[in-house]
């Protein structure tokens, strides 16, 4: 890869990502929008959101000449979208909702060439959660950690004790898909 990559993203998880690869990039964060029509399959929000965000980003004058890369991601547990939660109740309800079940992490990601190519992908990895007790949550939301992640917690984080096991790739979960980003640039520049 021999361009820059300009991250539309705000999450500092996604920029340890892309640093961590050691792949040249700038990144901000264009106001998209986020609202998805009702009934949305969750595949497709999470494309349509980092579309969306792909898309502002084009606009911006630090995205010139550079492989513009968003997503967005979501948890899902039966066909229900978890998004950020938008309080401390909300974010109890989420964690005893993922309360020993398996659930998915989707982010859907958009890529867009220098020449204005344009194409995208979704990941989705399954995650397990452990039995949790009501203290478990309490303690777990008293950290704060829930309550800027989709489904209301981190695996990188603390949240990693809730975790009893995941089927696909780890780093979709923290919230880029990095191993499958670089094969996917690379697939399309050739």
């Amino acid at each position: 890869m021999t361009h820059e990559l300009f991250l539309a993203s705000a999450s500092p998880r996604r920029r340890e990502l892309i640093a961590a690869i050691g792949i040249p990039f700038v990144c901000a964060s264009p106001e998209a929008d986020e609202t998805v029509p009702e009934g949305t399959p969750p595949r497709d929000a999470a494309l349509l959101i980092a579309r969306r965000k792909a898309e502002a980003a084009r606009s911006m004058s630090e995205s010139e000449g550079r492989i513009i890369v968003s997503a967005d991601t979501i948890v899902v547990v039966d066909g229900q979208i978890f998004g950020k939660p938008s309080d401390r109740q909300h974010a109890a309800s989420m964690l005893r909702t993922l309360s020993g079940r398996e659930h998915q992490v989707m982010t859907g990601v958009c890529v867009i060439l220098p020449d204005g190519t344009t194409d995208s992908f979704c990941e989705c990895t399954g995650v397990r959660f452990y039995p949790l007790s009501d203290e478990e949550i309490e303690r777990y939301i008293d950290s704060g950690e829930p309550m800027d992640k989709a489904g209301a917690y981190g695996i990188q984080g603390i949240g990693k004790l809730l975790v009893e096991g995941v089927s696909g790739d780890y780093f979709n979960v923290v919230g880029l898909p990095v191993a499958h980003l670089k094969r996917f640039i690379d697939g399309m520049m050739n």
